[in-house]
């Protein structure tokens, strides 16, 4: 058990399967951010685990889980994953990599682009098997080959194999910073734990406890809530928008190492906020990251200068396998997140020269992207729906008081996630 490893024997044991990684891709690179460094006061590095052949850093584990299992058993000739994000893909490449058959079982609900994409990096040795709508009917089909014939499954995170493959990124981070640089601040997004606990257990004894940030969306909370309540904890429902780290229980043997931390030490960072991240870091960077790749810099946003200037950060990016039909809700929640965009239910009058009217309450910059009709409710009135978009959220202020001049009757639904759900 890894938990119980010195210190020295991880990093030993992680050392040399980055070795072996060698044989399969380069390191990613360990890259001074000047914009972020600019913005925040600080030295900000970014470790570009998008940057790996599978564009995240889930190959590492799987690489490595396959790899340790092979020297135990030449002969294993079947493996099998439940999976429809990056450990499908890290596992089909590794598969192809050593010549090991490999079943991956998604839901029927996944995306095209990442079964193609899976079916791309494994070639001949992947299987793909379509199952369920839902992710945990598919574990329990892949659970059920692997026991009727005699594969061995590949977990995404809970494992000591898995957790030492990740611990790599560790390991390069370590030989990668300036001599003599040691990090104030490191910065780690959290799904199911596998990449926060191997990278805390190699820098154990290198760097303090206190300097760790570990990160997770708003909507899964699943280390955070079990640091809190001191036991590793279920969550009844989360938010999967940010699907790569949205999950309900981080893994026990992760808790047990991250059970050192403090939950104070866990950021919440709401979905939204990390959309305003991923188009930021779009356009002025050109880089193309998922909303759980974009968990760590997200922090940063939240946490600001005044907490992170004179420091030296370094932050993981964890993966940029992001399926560009997602953009347009991206942007959307960025907007409403920054306060640049709401939606309105308006009751307007139903006579001439009323919209007329309130079209002359917009102002220079306010631009009107959706204009619905709802209900009629009466003769006299209607009820209409209503998005305005503008350059800076003060333009709301101005455009709110000319509404209550005029004695317009509107509400507020932006933040009204059952309303808006409906309607939006």
């Amino acid at each position: 058990m890894i938990e119980t490893q010195s210190p020295e024997r991880f990093r030993d044991a992680a050392d040399a399967a980055l070795l072996e990684m060698r044989g399969l891709f380069a390191e990613t690179p360990l890259q001074l951010n000047d914009h972020l460094s600019a913005r925040f006061g600080a030295r900000v590095w970014l470790k570009r685990e998008d940057l790996s052949p599978v564009r995240s850093y889930k190959i590492r584990g799987a690489f490595n889980f396959i790899r340790k299992a092979l020297d135990r058993n030449p002969d294993q000739a079947l493996f099998v994953c439940a999976s429809a994000g990056n450990h499908a893909q890290g596992f089909a490449y590794v598969c192809r990599h050593f010549g090991r058959k490999g079943v991956v079982f998604m839901p029927v609900t996944t995306p095209q682009q990442k079964i193609e994409k899976t079916r791309m990096f494994g070639g001949e040795f992947i299987e793909i098997r379509l199952t369920g709508d839902f992710f945990d009917i598919c574990y329990a089909s892949a659970l059920e080959f692997a026991e009727s014939e005699g594969a061995l499954m590949a977990p995404p995170f809970d494992h000591d194999d898995i957790i030492e493959g990740q611990a790599t990124v560790a390991a390069e981070i370590a030989s990668q910073l300036p001599d003599g640089e040691n990090p104030d601040l490191v910065v780690l997004p959290v799904g199911g734990g596998g990449l926060s606990a191997g990278m805390a257990r190699y820098f154990e004894g290198r760097i303090p406890n206190d300097r760790f940030l570990l990160t997770e969306p708003a909507g899964a909370p699943s280390l955070r809530e079990s640091l809190s309540e001191g036991k590793r904890l279920k969550l009844e429902r989360i938010d999967n928008f940010v699907d790569g780290a949205a999950v309900a229980q981080i893994g026990a043997r992760n808790f047990e190492i991250l059970a050192r931390f403090e939950a104070s030490q866990v950021r919440l960072v709401p979905e939204n906020a990390i959309c305003v991240t991923m188009t930021d870091i779009l356009n002025t960077e050109g880089i193309v990251l998922e909303p759980a790749g974009a968990l760590s810099l997200a922090a940063l946003d939240a946490l600001g200068p005044e907490k992170l200037a004179g420091k030296s950060v370094v932050a993981v990016v964890s993966g940029g396998n992001f399926d560009f039909e997602r953009l347009p809700d991206v942007k959307e929640r960025a907007m409403r997140y920054s306060g640049k965009k709401k939606y309105f239910i308006l009751r307007l009058a139903q006579r001439p020269g009323a919209l007329k009217d309130f079209l002359a309450m917009l102002g220079p910059q306010d631009d009107i992207a959706r204009f619905e009709y709802l209900k009629k409710s009466a003769r006299n009135f209607g009820s209409i729906l209503i998005g305005i978009e503008t350059t800076a959220p003060e333009n709301f202020q101005r455009l709110l008081g000319a509404f209550d001049e005029a004695g317009l009757n509107y509400q507020d639904i932006t933040d009204n996630e059952i309303i808006a759900n409906l309607i939006i």
